[in-house]
């Protein structure tokens, strides 16, 4: 039977685990290059961009500068978003001593 005390419980482990989860992705860091590294863009695991390198030698060529800087931002954009998939269902698999539907197992 449904009980509201198990409820309770599953909803704080669920808001201490998404709090763990955010703590642990704000530690991460992901790295790409593009263009031979003449960019290099660095996010947190949050997707907030931390660090971004451009060769002087881009600055004077600003189409190629935007191609491979939007191409870099992709490819660590992606990298983020596969990690955070991978850390929520981590943490849900972590979740599976408390059933909602049947109490504590």
């Amino acid at each position: 039977m449904f009980d509201m005390g198990d409820m309770g419980k599953m909803l704080q482990g669920f808001e201490e685990n998404a709090q763990k989860l955010k703590e642990e992705l704000a530690s991460k860091t992901f790295s790409v290059k593009s263009g031979g590294g003449m960019i290099e863009l660095t996010l947190n695991g949050n997707g907030e961009v931390i660090d971004l390198n451009i060769d002087d030698e881009l600055l004077e060529d600003k189409d190629s500068l935007q191609i491979l800087l939007i191409g870099a931002i992709n490819d660590a954009n992606k990298m983020v978003q596969q990690n955070q998939q991978q850390s929520a269902l981590g943490m849900l698999g972590g979740m599976g001593g408390i059933n909602p539907f049947g109490g504590m197992k």
